[in-house]
């Protein structure tokens, strides 16, 4: 019943940035860890990046370490992945997702989704 919108995806070229949103109509949004997802055309669903549900840790995968970053504001119940130095390979729909009390280490079965939002990186 938590309802996710992500905004923000756009065609940028490589070594571009962009800044993802994620807007969730929770009431305790502060008790769900938070995650970003992505889906390449002809890849499964990968895992970005999650955020536990104060914001004091996250988790990034190795492909985007050290690139991406993600966030949130519980005031206002927002979840932001920053995204630098964007390669081709970043292509991709982002999803947003969230899970009550979660282990953002390991973040495999989110419970609510978001409608995704595209990203595409020009060579």
């Amino acid at each position: 019943q938590v309802q996710l919108v992500e905004s923000g995806g756009g065609l940028v070229q490589a070594g571009g940035s962009l800044r993802l949103s994620c807007a969730a109509s929770e009431r305790t949004f502060n008790t769900y860890a938070m995650g970003w997802f992505r889906q390449a055309p002809g890849k499964e669903r990968e895992f970005v990046a999650a955020i536990s549900e104060s914001g004091s840790s996250t988790n990034v995968a190795d492909s985007v370490k050290g690139r991406f970053t993600i966030s949130r504001d519980n005031a206002k119940k927002m979840v932001f992945l920053r995204m630098n130095s964007l390669k081709p390979e970043d292509t991709a729909i982002y999803y947003c997702a969230g899970k009550k009390w979660q282990n953002i280490f390991s973040f495999n079965t989110p419970d609510y989704w978001g409608q995704g939002t595209q990203v595409t990186v020009s060579s």
